[in-house]
């Protein structure tokens, strides 16, 4: 059974929310090993001139804690679950 582990991040873009999505992703693996998923739990858009100018995401990103791996993938699947 691996241990999975949740961090939340806050990540903006001038492109959209995709691509902080991936900027979040992308800063947590600087630090964090294993990640394997991420869940946006909010949006938010900064108008400025009535135009979109930043997008914003509250991110949950799971990763599998260093020592620790799933035998089964219905195993890793569930541990995610319950850490979320």
């Amino acid at each position: 059974m691996s241990v999975v582990k949740v961090v939340e991040l806050l990540a903006e873009s001038n492109q959209g929310w995709e691509d902080a999505a991936r900027q979040a992703v992308a800063e947590a693996a600087k630090t964090l090993h294993g990640i394997r998923s991420i869940y946006i739990k909010d949006f938010q858009a900064m108008v400025e001139d009535d135009r979109i100018k930043t997008f914003r995401i509250n991110a949950k990103v799971s990763f599998v804690v260093d020592g620790t791996r799933a035998t089964q993938p219905q195993e890793r699947a569930t541990a995610m679950a319950s850490a979320e």
